[in-house]
């Protein structure tokens, strides 16, 4: 009976840890800058939007598995922008984080806006390049829950299937944008966007 009253009470505690992990993270992302877009026409299973132009830190992996190069790439821009650059300097984290889906995957951290290209702090890893994202118009599809190479091609399919439908012509390049912490449980986002080349 101990035993049992003692494994309920380290439950009880592990519980309410994680609650209030989930608490202050969805308030701590509620103050964390997005990468802004003008909602144009929502068909139902995909979106339309405007995106302005957007500076981003970025990385590109050998790879197409999401998981390696998803945790290869965040490590790598994350260790950036907290500080582990030549002037030591932390930069504000922004969301999403985007990726691009190709066979050498691209990871990208929005940069915020107040920075400029020219004044920001020089990369320790020669990796790290910069890429001015253009003003542009996309498509998006979103889901929720924890992303996979499935999940992420699934929903490309769906995508891809849906645009034909309405014959909406696109790019083919795609993008992965995950908007929360591998330790958030409820409410998940991530989006499957490609960039339109016809007006809608």
């Amino acid at each position: 009976m101990k035993i049992m009253n003692i494994t309920l009470i380290i439950i009880g505690i592990a519980v309410s840890v994680l609650l209030l992990l989930q608490f202050f993270s969805n308030r701590s992302q509620r103050n964390i800058e997005t990468y802004s877009f003008e909602l144009v026409k929502s068909y139902g299973a995909f979106e339309v939007r405007n995106y302005e132009s957007s500076l981003f830190t970025s990385v590109q992996l050998p790879s197409n598995e999401y998981k390696k190069v998803s945790s290869a790439g965040f490590s790598i821009l994350a260790n950036y922008i907290f500080g582990g650059n030549k002037e030591n300097q932390k930069i504000a984290m922004t969301s999403p984080v985007a990726m691009t889906l190709e066979d050498t995957m691209t990871v990208m951290f929005m940069l915020p806006k107040d920075l400029q290209k020219d004044n920001l702090p020089q990369p320790t890893n020669s990796k790290i390049k910069f890429i001015e994202e253009p003003a542009k118009k996309v498509a998006v599809i979103t889901f929720g829950g924890w992303a996979n190479d499935e999940k992420i091609n699934n929903y490309k399919q769906k995508l891809i299937t849906a645009l034909e439908a309405e014959g909406i012509n696109h790019s083919g390049k795609f993008y992965f944008l995950g908007y929360n912490p591998p330790y958030e449980i409820f409410n998940r986002r991530n989006e499957i966007m490609v960039e339109l080349t016809q007006d809608v």
